[in-house]
């Protein structure tokens, strides 16, 4: 196969349609736009979700659930990667220098994947019940 040869499927390219070249092309007069109203003008369209003055869809239903703001600053790291960390105190700053975490991280949330092997202190990241045991488990502490 060369690349000069490769052509569409057939039947998957269309022509375009021409529309208001006379009355031959089955498009021709008014172009398939009908007979008056704002539709048939140009410019006569209006923005998506409009409802001619209706209350729109959005804003007849209520608002549900939660989006949290702090989500896209909340770093999520595993047990296994605690490891990567050579200091004897695992905080924000020392997982940002090991490169474990980017650097516009905020918060941390560890969550049970993989083994602790050492004991690892722990300082200001948030833990799931199961990291808390493993980490409790390999001798390590936790503080708030």
């Amino acid at each position: 196969m060369k690349l000069n040869s490769i052509k569409p499927a057939e039947g998957a390219k269309h022509s375009k349609r021409r529309v208001g070249r006379g009355i031959g092309s089955g498009l021709g007069k008014t172009a398939g736009r009908g007979h008056k109203g704002q539709k048939s003008r140009t410019g006569g369209f209006h923005k998506v979700g409009f409802e001619g003055g209706q209350m729109p869809i959005q804003r007849r239903l209520p608002k549900r659930g939660f989006v949290s703001l702090t989500k896209e600053d909340t770093a999520r790291v595993r047990t296994s990667e605690l490891l990567a960390v050579q200091a004897d105190l695992v905080d924000l700053l020392a997982l940002k220098q090991a490169k474990v975490i980017p650097a516009s991280a905020r918060a941390v949330k560890v969550y049970l994947s993989g083994e602790v092997t050492r004991a690892i202190n722990v300082q200001g990241l948030l833990l799931s019940k199961g990291a808390r045991a493993a980490v409790e488990a390999a001798g390590g502490k936790i503080v708030e």
